[in-house]
């Protein structure tokens, strides 16, 4: 059973209710949810949730991890035969995009790029700016550089990273795929869409209960370590303002607003990229996946 669906639809709440009628076992399908550093600021399930049910893969990745799709793939392959092998319905629930394409569609072969390799690239990225090494990206894999804005920063130095550890560029490796792990009609696939106005209420308020609910503190641990900016962990939404802020460059208000505009953003590319990528996801209320849920665990007679 796949989950999908924008930031604050109420998708984590319906796998829980799901996995508690069913026996199943709930496997995170969010790519910041896996960073045991940031349990408020992503809306990780709490301690009290994930015990009224199993949980996989949440908080399992230390924030200092570079976790990539790839990574994700081999631990939901180890979690998927686990509750097979326990006879539960596996439940992937989440809010992103890549990490359902990977478990639906197969990735990319590239292989782990060693840590050395990946601290070079990102060095000279500080030392010499994302300008030049997307003009050495355009020499040594013209086609990435050709996809990439010349500011992507994240994307031209994993594209460099490529080029280095393996010697062949980026699309080269996407060619010779690995195979789904869930092939086509081997799944039943919702995409929760909420109405866009009530959705970004709700997304709002929720930052605001994160702060409440202790997210500064959290980011102030994590500013703490002084990790490389450009990690994915350091990139969660709402943790780059809150670090401005701690710095004394904002405002609390400031970086909360920023915070939930950033969150408000998200949203709407995720409902960009499922309704152009994942078309076989059946897109449906909240209220409408109830009901959907109502009928198919009700027991018989």
């Amino acid at each position: 059973m796949l989950i999908a669906g924008p930031t604050a639809s109420g998708k984590s709440a319906l796998a829980l209710e799901l996995a508690q009628r069913t026996g199943g076992v709930v496997i995170n399908t969010d790519s910041m949810q896996v960073y045991r550093d940031l349990r408020v600021i992503t809306a990780r399930p709490t301690a009290g949730e994930e015990a009224l049910a199993p949980h996989r893969l949440y908080g399992h990745v230390d924030a200092s991890v570079n976790f990539s799709a790839g990574a994700w793939v081999a631990d939901a392959e180890r979690g998927l035969a686990e509750a097979r092998a326990q006879n539960r319905l596996p439940i992937f629930i989440g809010g992103s995009g890549l990490y359902f394409k990977a478990l639906t569609r197969g990735l990319s072969a590239v292989p782990p790029i060693p840590s050395e390799i990946r601290d070079a690239v990102r060095a000279r990225l500080e030392r010499d700016g994302v300008e030049a090494l997307h003009a050495e990206l355009a020499r040594r894999d013209p086609v990435s550089a050709e996809r990439l804005k010349p500011r992507d920063r994240t994307r031209i130095a994993r594209a460099l990273e490529v080029v280095e550890a393996t010697g062949r560029m980026l699309p080269d490796w996407h060619r010779e795929g690995l195979p789904p792990l869930l092939p086509q009609g081997e799944f039943t696939a919702l995409f929760l869409a909420p109405e866009r106005d009530q959705l970004y209420a709700r997304i709002d308020a929720r930052f605001d209960a994160m702060l409440a609910a202790g997210a500064l503190e959290e980011v102030e641990a994590l500013a703490a370590r002084k990790l490389d900016p450009l990690l994915p962990a350091m990139k969660a939404h709402g943790v780059p303002a809150l670090i401005r802020h701690l710095g004394g460059e904002i405002t609390r208000e400031q970086a909360a607003e920023i915070g939930r505009a950033d969150t408000r953003h998200y949203a709407k590319r995720q409902f960009t990229w499922f309704r152009h990528q994942l078309p076989e996801f059946a897109w449906v209320t909240l209220e409408a996946a109830r009901d959907w849920m109502e009928v198919r665990t009700a027991s018989p007679g």
